[in-house]
Protein backbone atom coordinates (compact mmCIF):
# COMPACT_ATOMS: atom_id res chain seq x y z
CA UNK A 1 0.00 0.00 0.00
CA UNK A 2 2.55 2.76 0.97
CA UNK A 3 4.69 1.57 -2.23
CA UNK A 4 1.49 2.10 -4.13
CA UNK A 5 0.70 5.55 -2.96
CA UNK A 6 4.36 6.81 -4.09
CA UNK A 7 3.84 4.95 -7.17
CA UNK A 8 0.42 6.85 -8.00
CA UNK A 9 2.22 10.14 -7.29
CA UNK A 10 5.07 9.63 -9.79
CA UNK A 11 2.40 8.43 -12.16
CA UNK A 12 0.31 11.46 -11.75
CA UNK A 13 2.88 14.04 -11.65
CA UNK A 14 5.10 12.64 -14.53
CA UNK A 15 3.02 13.28 -17.06
CA UNK A 16 2.25 16.63 -15.77
CA UNK A 17 5.99 17.24 -15.41
CA UNK A 18 6.45 16.77 -18.70
CA UNK A 19 3.25 19.09 -20.30
CA UNK A 20 4.11 22.28 -18.05
CA UNK A 21 8.42 21.52 -19.52
CA UNK A 22 7.60 21.36 -23.11
CA UNK A 23 4.68 24.46 -22.23
CA UNK A 24 7.23 26.09 -20.70
CA UNK A 25 9.81 26.05 -23.33
CA UNK A 26 7.76 26.46 -26.20
CA UNK A 27 6.18 29.75 -24.43
CA UNK A 28 9.54 30.77 -23.48
CA UNK A 29 10.87 30.32 -27.10
CA UNK A 30 7.72 32.13 -28.55
CA UNK A 31 8.47 35.22 -26.14
CA UNK A 32 12.24 34.50 -27.01
CA UNK A 33 13.32 34.50 -24.07
CA UNK A 34 16.61 32.25 -23.42
CA UNK A 35 15.07 30.46 -20.09
CA UNK A 36 16.26 26.78 -21.00
CA UNK A 37 19.42 25.98 -22.53
CA UNK A 38 20.51 22.02 -23.21
CA UNK A 39 23.81 22.15 -20.66
CA UNK A 40 21.25 23.70 -18.13
CA UNK A 41 18.83 21.06 -18.09
CA UNK A 42 21.13 18.10 -18.69
CA UNK A 43 22.76 19.17 -15.31
CA UNK A 44 19.12 19.26 -13.87
CA UNK A 45 18.85 15.83 -14.88
CA UNK A 46 22.03 14.31 -13.73
CA UNK A 47 22.26 16.11 -10.18
CA UNK A 48 18.38 14.78 -10.11
CA UNK A 49 19.64 11.05 -10.75
CA UNK A 50 22.27 11.46 -8.03
CA UNK A 51 20.31 12.13 -6.28
CA UNK A 52 17.32 9.72 -6.45
CA UNK A 53 20.31 6.74 -6.67
CA UNK A 54 21.67 7.89 -3.20
CA UNK A 55 18.44 8.55 -1.92
CA UNK A 56 16.84 4.81 -3.14
CA UNK A 57 20.67 3.41 -1.61
CA UNK A 58 20.27 5.12 1.76
CA UNK A 59 16.16 4.61 2.08
CA UNK A 60 16.62 1.16 3.69
CA UNK A 61 18.79 2.90 6.93
CA UNK A 62 16.93 5.69 7.15
CA UNK A 63 12.95 3.82 7.29
CA UNK A 64 14.41 1.54 10.03
CA UNK A 65 15.70 4.51 12.15
CA UNK A 66 12.70 6.34 11.58
CA UNK A 67 10.53 2.91 11.91
CA UNK A 68 13.21 2.05 15.54
CA UNK A 69 11.40 6.07 16.68
CA UNK A 70 7.64 5.53 15.73
CA UNK A 71 7.90 2.37 17.61
CA UNK A 72 8.33 4.40 20.97
CA UNK A 73 6.23 7.19 19.71
CA UNK A 74 5.25 9.70 22.28
CA UNK A 75 1.47 10.27 21.61
CA UNK A 76 -1.58 8.55 19.19
CA UNK A 77 -3.60 10.61 16.80
CA UNK A 78 -6.39 8.40 16.45
CA UNK A 79 -8.50 10.85 13.91
CA UNK A 80 -7.47 10.88 10.22
CA UNK A 81 -8.48 14.33 8.97
CA UNK A 82 -6.05 15.80 12.18
CA UNK A 83 -3.24 12.77 11.42
CA UNK A 84 -2.91 13.84 8.14
CA UNK A 85 -3.21 17.45 8.30
CA UNK A 86 -0.75 17.97 11.40
CA UNK A 87 1.54 15.82 9.35
CA UNK A 88 1.17 18.38 6.20
CA UNK A 89 1.57 21.36 8.68
CA UNK A 90 4.69 19.33 11.09
CA UNK A 91 6.49 18.00 7.93
CA UNK A 92 5.96 21.74 5.68
CA UNK A 93 7.70 23.06 9.25
CA UNK A 94 10.60 21.03 9.85
CA UNK A 95 11.59 21.20 5.98
CA UNK A 96 12.02 25.07 6.51
CA UNK A 97 14.15 24.37 9.55
CA UNK A 98 16.37 21.85 6.78
CA UNK A 99 16.17 24.54 3.85
CA UNK A 100 17.05 26.99 6.21
CA UNK A 101 20.30 25.61 7.76
CA UNK A 102 21.25 23.83 4.53
CA UNK A 103 21.88 28.03 3.54
CA UNK A 104 23.55 29.12 7.38
CA UNK A 105 25.50 26.83 7.88
CA UNK A 106 28.65 26.12 5.23
CA UNK A 107 28.66 22.52 6.06
CA UNK A 108 25.30 21.87 4.60
CA UNK A 109 25.23 24.40 2.55
CA UNK A 110 28.42 22.69 0.27
CA UNK A 111 25.41 20.36 -0.05
CA UNK A 112 22.59 22.46 -0.85
CA UNK A 113 24.88 24.96 -3.13
CA UNK A 114 24.13 22.54 -6.22
CA UNK A 115 20.47 23.31 -6.05
CA UNK A 116 21.48 27.49 -6.56
CA UNK A 117 24.23 26.71 -8.85
CA UNK A 118 22.12 27.39 -12.21
CA UNK A 119 21.56 31.05 -13.91
CA UNK A 120 18.02 30.00 -15.55
CA UNK A 121 15.04 29.82 -13.63
CA UNK A 122 12.57 26.73 -15.09
CA UNK A 123 10.78 24.19 -14.06
CA UNK A 124 13.93 21.66 -14.31
CA UNK A 125 15.48 23.61 -12.09
CA UNK A 126 13.05 22.60 -9.40
CA UNK A 127 15.12 18.74 -10.25
CA UNK A 128 18.50 20.19 -9.65
CA UNK A 129 18.95 18.25 -6.30
CA UNK A 130 21.39 18.71 -3.42
CA UNK A 131 22.99 15.29 -3.83
CA UNK A 132 23.85 14.27 -0.38
CA UNK A 133 20.79 15.91 1.43
CA UNK A 134 19.21 12.17 1.71
CA UNK A 135 22.00 11.46 3.96
CA UNK A 136 20.80 13.22 6.75
CA UNK A 137 17.06 14.92 5.62
CA UNK A 138 15.76 11.73 7.77
CA UNK A 139 17.16 13.65 11.31
CA UNK A 140 14.80 16.42 11.07
CA UNK A 141 11.87 14.10 10.54
CA UNK A 142 12.43 11.88 13.73
CA UNK A 143 10.37 14.28 15.60
CA UNK A 144 7.49 13.28 12.93
CA UNK A 145 8.20 9.80 14.08
CA UNK A 146 8.25 10.24 17.43
CA UNK A 147 5.16 12.22 17.59
CA UNK A 148 3.22 8.91 16.83
CA UNK A 149 3.11 9.56 12.30
CA UNK A 150 4.05 6.70 10.71
CA UNK A 151 7.67 6.65 8.68
CA UNK A 152 6.14 5.65 4.88
CA UNK A 153 3.60 8.35 5.74
CA UNK A 154 6.28 10.71 6.14
CA UNK A 155 7.86 9.97 3.67
CA UNK A 156 4.74 10.22 1.45
CA UNK A 157 3.96 13.75 2.79
CA UNK A 158 7.44 14.51 1.54
CA UNK A 159 6.95 13.40 -1.85
CA UNK A 160 3.71 15.24 -2.01
CA UNK A 161 4.45 18.33 -0.66
CA UNK A 162 7.86 18.47 -3.18
CA UNK A 163 6.10 18.13 -6.17
CA UNK A 164 4.48 21.72 -5.28
CA UNK A 165 8.01 22.84 -4.42
CA UNK A 166 9.27 21.84 -8.46
CA UNK A 167 6.01 23.33 -9.55
CA UNK A 168 7.16 26.86 -8.36
CA UNK A 169 10.31 26.73 -10.29
CA UNK A 170 9.12 29.01 -13.41
CA UNK A 171 8.77 32.89 -14.28
CA UNK A 172 5.81 32.17 -16.75
CA UNK A 173 3.68 32.81 -13.40
CA UNK A 174 3.58 36.07 -12.32
CA UNK A 175 2.22 36.88 -8.14
CA UNK A 176 -1.18 34.53 -7.17
CA UNK A 177 -3.51 37.30 -5.49
CA UNK A 178 -4.42 35.88 -1.67
CA UNK A 179 -2.19 32.69 -2.35
CA UNK A 180 0.72 34.84 -1.65
CA UNK A 181 -0.26 35.01 1.90
CA UNK A 182 -0.38 31.29 2.66
CA UNK A 183 1.24 29.31 -0.12
CA UNK A 184 5.12 29.24 -1.64
CA UNK A 185 4.70 30.94 -5.00
CA UNK A 186 6.82 30.92 -8.26
CA UNK A 187 7.01 34.65 -6.82
CA UNK A 188 8.07 33.81 -3.80
CA UNK A 189 10.30 31.25 -5.14
CA UNK A 190 11.82 33.94 -7.57
CA UNK A 191 13.48 35.44 -5.17
CA UNK A 192 14.55 32.23 -2.83
CA UNK A 193 16.83 31.96 -6.25
CA UNK A 194 18.27 35.35 -6.66
CA UNK A 195 21.65 36.62 -5.64
CA UNK A 196 20.56 40.52 -5.37
CA UNK A 197 21.64 41.52 -1.42
CA UNK A 198 18.41 41.71 -0.66
CA UNK A 199 16.95 38.45 -1.69
CA UNK A 200 19.65 36.25 -0.30
CA UNK A 201 18.64 33.32 1.93
CA UNK A 202 14.77 34.78 2.02
CA UNK A 203 11.49 32.48 1.87
CA UNK A 204 12.69 28.95 2.38
CA UNK A 205 9.19 27.22 2.35
CA UNK A 206 8.33 24.43 0.12
CA UNK A 207 4.69 24.88 0.48
CA UNK A 208 3.70 27.26 3.28
CA UNK A 209 5.14 30.46 3.26
CA UNK A 210 4.15 31.42 6.77
CA UNK A 211 6.88 29.54 8.57
CA UNK A 212 8.58 32.82 6.44
CA UNK A 213 6.42 35.36 7.82
CA UNK A 214 6.63 33.77 11.35
CA UNK A 215 10.72 33.41 11.42
CA UNK A 216 12.02 36.47 9.74
CA UNK A 217 13.00 35.20 6.43
CA UNK A 218 10.02 36.54 4.04
CA UNK A 219 10.92 39.10 1.08
CA UNK A 220 8.18 39.79 -1.57
CA UNK A 221 9.31 40.26 -5.27
CA UNK A 222 9.75 43.52 -6.10
CA UNK A 223 9.21 45.39 -9.03
CA UNK A 224 11.38 46.85 -11.40
CA UNK A 225 10.63 49.91 -10.11
CA UNK A 226 11.20 48.93 -6.30
CA UNK A 227 14.78 46.91 -6.99
CA UNK A 228 16.98 45.82 -9.63
CA UNK A 229 16.68 43.33 -12.04
CA UNK A 230 16.37 39.61 -10.45
CA UNK A 231 19.84 37.51 -11.25
CA UNK A 232 19.81 34.21 -10.56
CA UNK A 233 22.31 31.56 -9.21
CA UNK A 234 25.28 31.93 -7.03
CA UNK A 235 26.76 35.65 -5.36
CA UNK A 236 30.16 33.83 -7.12
CA UNK A 237 29.75 32.19 -10.19
CA UNK A 238 31.09 28.22 -9.83
CA UNK A 239 33.03 28.85 -13.11
CA UNK A 240 33.67 24.96 -14.58
CA UNK A 241 30.34 23.27 -14.72
CA UNK A 242 31.64 20.07 -15.21
CA UNK A 243 29.73 16.87 -13.48
CA UNK A 244 32.34 16.95 -10.74
CA UNK A 245 32.67 20.19 -9.84
CA UNK A 246 28.55 20.98 -9.91
CA UNK A 247 28.48 18.69 -6.82
CA UNK A 248 32.24 19.44 -5.25
CA UNK A 249 33.40 22.69 -5.71
CA UNK A 250 32.50 23.53 -2.54
CA UNK A 251 33.82 20.88 -0.91
CA UNK A 252 36.75 21.84 -2.78
CA UNK A 253 36.47 25.82 -1.46
CA UNK A 254 36.07 24.10 2.20
CA UNK A 255 39.42 22.23 2.62
CA UNK A 256 41.40 24.82 1.04
CA UNK A 257 40.12 26.69 3.70
CA UNK A 258 40.59 24.07 6.48
CA UNK A 259 44.67 23.86 5.33
CA UNK A 260 45.19 27.66 5.49
CA UNK A 261 48.84 28.22 7.85
CA UNK A 262 47.21 31.58 8.95
CA UNK A 263 44.46 30.20 10.97
CA UNK A 264 43.38 28.64 14.39
CA UNK A 265 41.13 26.04 15.05
CA UNK A 266 38.30 28.77 16.52
CA UNK A 267 38.93 30.05 12.65
CA UNK A 268 38.69 26.25 10.97
CA UNK A 269 35.51 25.33 12.69
CA UNK A 270 34.05 29.08 11.47
CA UNK A 271 34.89 27.80 7.55
CA UNK A 272 33.46 24.34 8.30
CA UNK A 273 30.37 25.10 10.59
CA UNK A 274 30.00 29.11 10.43
CA UNK A 275 27.79 31.09 7.32
CA UNK A 276 28.74 30.83 4.03
CA UNK A 277 30.51 33.68 2.84
CA UNK A 278 32.35 34.07 6.16
CA UNK A 279 35.99 34.78 6.45
CA UNK A 280 38.78 35.50 8.95
CA UNK A 281 40.17 38.73 7.22
CA UNK A 282 37.13 40.14 5.70
CA UNK A 283 38.15 38.72 2.20
CA UNK A 284 34.83 37.42 1.44
CA UNK A 285 30.89 38.39 2.82
CA UNK A 286 28.20 36.74 4.42
CA UNK A 287 24.69 37.42 2.65
CA UNK A 288 24.28 40.30 6.19
CA UNK A 289 27.26 41.52 5.17
CA UNK A 290 26.17 42.12 1.60
CA UNK A 291 23.07 43.62 2.42
CA UNK A 292 24.73 46.26 4.75
CA UNK A 293 27.00 47.17 1.63
CA UNK A 294 23.80 47.63 -0.32
CA UNK A 295 22.31 49.45 2.16
CA UNK A 296 25.04 51.89 2.46
CA UNK A 297 25.48 52.56 -1.70
CA UNK A 298 21.79 52.86 -1.73
CA UNK A 299 20.48 54.96 1.56
CA UNK A 300 16.88 54.98 0.45
CA UNK A 301 17.07 50.76 0.95
CA UNK A 302 16.78 49.32 4.65
CA UNK A 303 18.02 45.41 4.95
CA UNK A 304 16.71 43.05 6.86
CA UNK A 305 18.72 40.79 8.87
CA UNK A 306 20.15 37.64 7.15
CA UNK A 307 22.09 34.52 8.11
CA UNK A 308 24.06 33.27 4.97
CA UNK A 309 25.38 33.80 1.94
CA UNK A 310 25.52 32.08 -1.40
CA UNK A 311 29.50 31.71 -1.86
Amino acid sequence: MENLREQILILVSTPIYLVIIVTEILLSNYRHRKTYTVKDTLSNLYLMLLNGGIDLLFRGVYLVILEFCYRHHWISITNVFSYWLLLLLAEDFLYYWLHRWDHEIRFFWAVHVTHHSSELMNFTVGFRSSVFQPLYRFVYFIPLALAGFRPVDILFMYSATQIWGIFVHTELIGKMGWLEYILVTPSHHRVHHASNPRYLDKNMGMFLIIWDQLFGTFQPELSAEEYQPTKYGLTKPIGKSDPANLVLHEWQAIGKDLVRKDIGWKEKWQYVFGPPGWSHDGSRQTSEQMRDAESIENPTFTPEPARASRF
